[in-house]
């Protein structure tokens, strides 16, 4: 093991009883279920040794010795939903995290596609959780009365995600035509509106720093955009299984060339937004852009979430709050009858507002 990789503590028993402490975001420490001693054990919490990787070199170099969870993890398969989580061999799953399936499989254990690199860790604890979603689900009068009863906020659990970030200092020059609008009148003496094209050139220069790719695929994509964004750049802390001990941890399910290329791609979008503005003139076409990255850094992150999954008639939802920052975000049935009795209401307030005028 090379001197920038991150060894961590293996063993996370309590000092009193010799149960498994487990992190606790409430006293932000590892504490024993059962008799509530806080274990002595440090974690590392200096975001300074987070290591950013050469993307180049580990695409070129990636072998199994990089792999691996530092601990023996148990793993199964979601039938339903496909997603794969890890978590310590003397837990039971009875039920799928994600979509909350008992359809679960499972498999043989793997090695993850890279050494996790650095997190976050949970800090909103889970109390506060339950109550947020709570209100979450009173601050919706479209959902259905009593959802907030059904959806049964006490299921709530923490997962770690995984993620990829990825850095590149990036030169794009670009060229365009830049359309200018001058008006005439025509025959009919009516004016009209003509564009005067010019070509236009230039250059953008950009630090793209820690864009996150999920490698998630349990968690709905648009949900984990809403919990956003997580403090990468400021809040991580070097990978530590303690943080993990007593949770669940979903696989990576996207591996560094597929998210290396998914990140490309949205840079190159993001770049093609920043060049068109910097186009003069009042309308544009023909816009041309020649990125050159320059660079090109990663690290493998996880992320923590607090979930709820939950079906309504036999759709299932997903309500998650971010377990670092507390923000809230999720997904909600719509009550159709609610809806109806809106559009009925309006209609006889357009009716009684039509007759009033008439008089």
């Amino acid at each position: 093991m090379s001197e920038n990789e991150f060894t961590a503590l293996s063993k996370f028993s309590c000092p009193a009883c010799g149960a498994e402490a487990v992190w606790t975001p409430a006293k932000k420490a590892l504490v024993c279920p059962y008799c509530g001693t806080e274990s002595p054990a440090e974690l590392r919490t200096d975001g300074n040794l987070v290591e950013e990787h050469d993307l180049v070199k580990a695409l070129r170099d990636l072998g199994p010795d990089k792999r691996g969870w530092t601990e023996k993890k148990k793993t199964v398969r979601c039938q339903s939903c496909q997603a794969i989580t890890i978590f310590e061999p003397n837990r039971v799953a009875q039920n799928c995290d994600f979509c909350g399936s008992p359809a679960l499989l499972a498999v043989d254990d793997t090695a993850c596609p890279l050494n996790p690199g650095s997190l976050l860790p949970f800090v909103v604890p889970q109390a506060q959780v339950r109550e947020q979603m709570r209100k979450w689900y009173g601050s919706h009068f479209w959902a259905p009365s009593g959802l907030g009863a059904k959806a049964m906020t006490d299921t709530v659990s923490g997962i770690y995600l995984p993620f990829w970030t990825f850095d590149a200092q990036v030169e794009c020059p670009w060229q365009a035509e830049a359309g200018y609008y001058y008006y005439v009148r025509n025959s009919q003496g009516k004016q009209e509106r003509r564009v005067r094209w010019q070509a236009a050139a230039g250059q953008v220069s950009h630090f793209f720093d820690d864009l996150l790719v999920p490698a998630s695929k349990g968690v709905h994509a648009k949900l984990l955009h809403d919990l956003g964004p997580f403090p990468t750049t400021s809040e991580l802390r070097p990978y530590d299984p303690g943080y993990l001990s007593g949770w669940v941890v979903e696989q990576y399910q996207i591996d560094l060339v597929e998210a290396a290329s998914k990140s490309r791609e949205r840079m190159h979008a993001m770049l093609r937004q920043m060049c068109s503005g910097q186009v003069p003139g009042d309308t544009q076409r023909n816009l041309r852009i020649s990125p050159q990255y320059h660079g090109d850094t990663f690290k493998q992150v996880l992320l923590p979430i607090w979930l709820l999954t939950y079906q309504y008639r036999s759709k299932s939802y997903q309500v998650g709050v971010n377990g670092f920052t507390g923000s809230i975000a999720g997904e909600y049935p719509i009550s159709w009858v609610k809806v109806m009795i809106a559009v009925v209401l309006g209609l006889v307030a357009l009716a009684i507002f039509i007759s009033l005028e008439g008089n």
